[in-house]
């Protein structure tokens, strides 16, 4: 199987207007058919290689879709306590892995509830914890830093940045591991992608071999984490089962990946609608009322410019008729981006963004006192369920007193 669908393929022959009758905007749909198309692909991954593949939840948690995707994943990966909770409560058949930047002494005695593996940053945290969690009958890694930066551009997302905070160094682990801290270690974990290729694994992983080759081949297990873009049109599947495999011939291991975007890669759309047509000067405006800062925030702080339905990037050079989208929001900076149409925009026109299931109903915010947008599933028969229902008392509820 092999990935080539363009971000709005399940829907880019439908009457919009019809499909998405029953939504209010502003709202995110998620595609449940692209979800698990996605799935499918990484379980075929996964069992012709024999690695267990983990959901990142910090990159899409919307629970009511986990039964979608369960058939295609050994479990789900936290950033901390309520994640684990929720990967627990929602799959609790299924594998739970947690990685923390740094734990607090209180969050281990429920964290033992729903982790199966628990993974430090630093021996510090290993050395205070990893007995206790030891005990408690749980998998104990160390995620380490193999000082091997592949990214170009996302520096805020590139754990292996001079000064980065993630992970742990050789010359860390010498100076601060002994014989007894080693012999908690059942794995080893790294994480230095953001939306790439295999390619970029595999110098990664030349690295990790060079550096904590001798520290893995005494290990039970090791976690290649995100940043893997498995189902992106044109992906390397071979070059990535090659690592997969690599890894295990090499240091006799279990390997795991754990993906958060390849599970809802253009599964997801957020539907807006035009509220205004100013204009300033030269440019052409459009104020619809969804809000990049409040619902698509990593446009602003990646930043990126997502796909949107029906028109081109201005700045790829397209013809038609230009307008800079923004959201109702008092930032002057809540800005979507430039786009070119085949018409002119006008009140009331939908506009559906593409790519909208990743990083966005789990990241979002109420800045301004702006709603949250309610959460719809697009099933593969083309009827529409409504997941949530979002009210004033969600902004008001985490502000103050209930």
């Amino acid at each position: 199987m092999t990935e080539n669908r363009p971000h709005f393929s399940n829907i880019i022959h439908k009457d919009l207007e019809e499909l998405f009758a029953a939504v209010q905007t502003p709202a995110y749909v998620l595609d449940e058919a692209a979800l698990v198309r996605n799935g499918e692909l990484l379980k075929q991954v996964a069992d012709e290689t024999g690695a267990k593949i983990l959901l990142a939840q910090k990159a899409f948690s919307n629970y009511d879709l986990y039964p979608v995707l369960a058939p295609y994943m050994a479990g789900t990966e936290a950033s901390g306590l309520f994640e684990a909770r929720l990967g627990k409560e929602e799959m609790p058949d299924r594998e739970v892995h947690v990685f923390c930047g740094a734990y607090k002494e209180t969050d281990f005695p429920e964290l033992f509830d729903y982790a199966d593996h628990i993974v430090f940053n630093s021996p510090a945290q290993l050395k205070k914890y990893g007995a206790m969690c030891r005990e408690a009958g749980k998998s104990v890694g160390l995620r380490i830093n193999p000082e091997c930066s592949t990214q170009e551009g996302h520096a805020i997302y590139d754990p292996c940045a001079p000064g980065g905070r993630l992970g742990t160094t050789r010359a860390a682990f010498d100076a601060q591991m002994d014989e007894e801290m080693i012999a908690m270690l059942d794995g080893l974990h790294f994480h230095t992608l953001c939306e790439q290729d295999a390619d970029a694994l595999e110098i990664t992983l030349q690295a990790v071999g060079e550096k904590f080759g001798d520290i893995l081949s005494g290990c039970k297990w090791v976690n290649f984490g995100g940043g893997h873009h498995v189902t992106r049109p044109g992906y390397d599947l071979e070059r990535l089962k090659k690592c997969i495999r690599f890894a295990q011939e090499t240091w006799k291991l279990q390997v795991y990946l754990e993906p958060g975007e390849a599970w809802a890669l253009n599964a997801g759309y957020l539907l807006t609608r035009v509220l205004d047509t100013p204009v300033n000067g030269e440019t052409k405006l459009a104020i619809i009322d969804a809000s990049a800062a409040c619902h698509m925030p990593d446009v602003i702080e990646m930043p990126y410019q997502p796909p949107l339905l029906g028109a081109a990037l201005q700045e790829e050079g397209a013809e038609g008729v230009p307008y800079r989208l923004g959201g109702p929001t008092c930032l002057s900076g809540d800005v979507v981006g430039d786009y070119c149409f085949e018409r002119s925009l006008q009140e009331g026109d939908l506009l559906v963004f593409g790519d909208m299931a990743i990083y966005t109903t789990c990241k979002n915010n109420t800045f301004n006192g702006m709603p949250l947008p309610d959460i719809y599933v697009l099933r593969p028969d083309d009827t529409i369920e409504q997941l949530t229902h979002f009210t004033y008392n969600d902004f008001k509820g985490r502000l103050g007193r209930r």
